[in-house]
């Protein structure tokens, strides 16, 4: 577990900071019945979108799904890794606010 975590960018929490960028680790859910943001698994945010996992269109769905719920426009959301797969990164630049699963994750530590 130690290995993984030195590349992980979040450590021990679903998110971190790098400066103004919120770096989110994400598991997919596609094919679900509905979009919505789940709780926190581990170092990863469950997020379950309706769009089929075909050739990345559900990670795109998702960050589309989720510029809203952070107060910024698509193109402020970078998929870092994880396009065609359940395990993705996104990068969010100057997020307007959070989702409440992120205040309640930092009251845990």
């Amino acid at each position: 577990m130690s290995r993984g975590q030195v590349r992980n960018a979040t450590g021990d929490s679903f998110f971190a900071w790098e400066g103004e960028v919120l770096v989110v680790n994400i598991l997919g859910k596609p094919s679900a019945s509905k979009d919505a943001i789940g709780k926190p698994k581990g170092t990863q945010l469950k997020v379950s979108v309706t769009a089929a996992p075909v050739a990345g269109k559900a990670t795109d769905h998702m960050v589309r799904f989720l510029a809203p719920h952070f107060g910024v426009p698509v193109a402020d959301i970078e998929v870092v890794f994880g396009r065609e797969n359940v395990n993705k990164q996104l990068r969010i630049k100057a997020p307007k606010k959070l989702p409440a699963v992120f205040t309640q994750g930092a009251l845990d530590f």
